[in-house]
Formats: C-alpha cells, sequence, structure tokens
C-alpha cells in the first residue's frame, strides 16, 4: 500500500510505508564516494539514523544533510547515514565542499534499499528518487523512530528523530 506525500501541495506516492517501529531494518548495500560497498554489518552495534532524501542537490536535501552532521558529531555511539539516489561521486564532491565529515553519506544508485524500505517515489517529476524520511535504529537495528516527511520540501523533524537515540 503506497504512502501519499506532497511535493510543493501536489500530492505525491511512494511504493509503500516505512518499516514499522520494532521492526528490524533490512540489510542493505549502499555504495560510499569511494564506491565501497557499506551493509548494515558496518555499522554493526552502532544506533543509527538514516537520513533519506531525494537528491543532495537540493537545498532541502543539503540542509538536512548540515544539520544531521552537525548533530551526529555530539552522539555516542551513534551513525548517521544519508541515503540517496545520488551518484557516490556527486555525494562525495558535495560533503567535501561543506566539510560534511560526521556523516555517511551512501548512495542508492544500484541497491534495493529503495525498495526494500519502501521510499521509491511512484509519479511526479521526482519518480524513481527516494523520499525525505528518517528512520532512527537502536544498536541492534530495532526501529525506534520513523518520519515520512509529509511535504517533500520541509525538512524532517530534527529534534523528534535524536530525541528517540535517548529511549
Amino acid at each position: 500500500m503506497s504512502t501519499t506525500i506532497t511535493l510543493k501541495g501536489n500530492e505525491v506516492h511512494t511504493i509503500g510505508s516505512l518499516p514499522a517501529v520494532g521492526s528490524k531494518v533490512k540489510d542493505f548495500a549502499l555504495v560510499d564516494s569511494g564506491l565501497n560497498v557499506k551493509t548494515l554489518q558496518t555499522f554493526e552495534g552502532k544506533k543509527k539514523v538514516f537520513n533519506i532524501f531525494p537528491s543532495i542537490d537540493t537545498p532541502t536535501c543539503a540542509a538536512s544533510s548540515r544539520k544531521f552532521n552537525e548533530e551526529a558529531s555530539k552522539l555516542e555511539n551513534t551513525v548517521v547515514i544519508n541515503v540517496s539516489k545520488d551518484l557516490p561521486f556527486a555525494l562525495g564532491r558535495f560533503c567535501a565542499a561543506e566539510g560534511l565529515n560526521s556523516v555517511e553519506t551512501l548512495s542508492d544508485f544500484r541497491s534495493s534499499f529503495g525498495d526494500d524500505y519502501e521510499v521509491v517515489i511512484t509519479d511526479s517529476p521526482l519518480k524513481g528518487l527516494l523520499s525525505r524520511a528518517v528512520i532512527v535504529t537502536d544498536e541492534n537495528n530495532k526501529v525506534v523512530y520513523t518520519e515520512q516527511v509529509s511535504e517533500i520540501a520541509n525538512e524532517p523533524n530534527y529534534d523528534a528523530a535524536l530525541a528517540a537515540l535517548n529511549q
């Protein structure tokens, strides 16, 4: 069953719903800017904040990456994982230019992450990209918080996502 969100007020749909709170997240194989594959096991034993977005080259996506980078440096045993369909080279260029070194920024350009986490947009000019969403897990990969941002142009609720790490 798809989820309905909006893009500048116009209805948009994703392929499904975010993982349920209390469930375990699925494994993934995402690519970093050095073309290295990162999986769930790469971050074993850490709390995770998945900051999922359509493209780093949009103002809101860039803002959320900057904000989570700023907050991530203050967190113990926690990794922020930015995920988009952008190519690893574009993600690496952006992070280098912005000095974002407290987050992992990974590409879903050749994996099933978007399908597995049910965040692929199915219509609109953004069809095929990932929706703006946040998924927070504990160190055992159990989902403790999710937010499917209802308006793609809006930033996520940072405070709620970060507060979920302390539950």
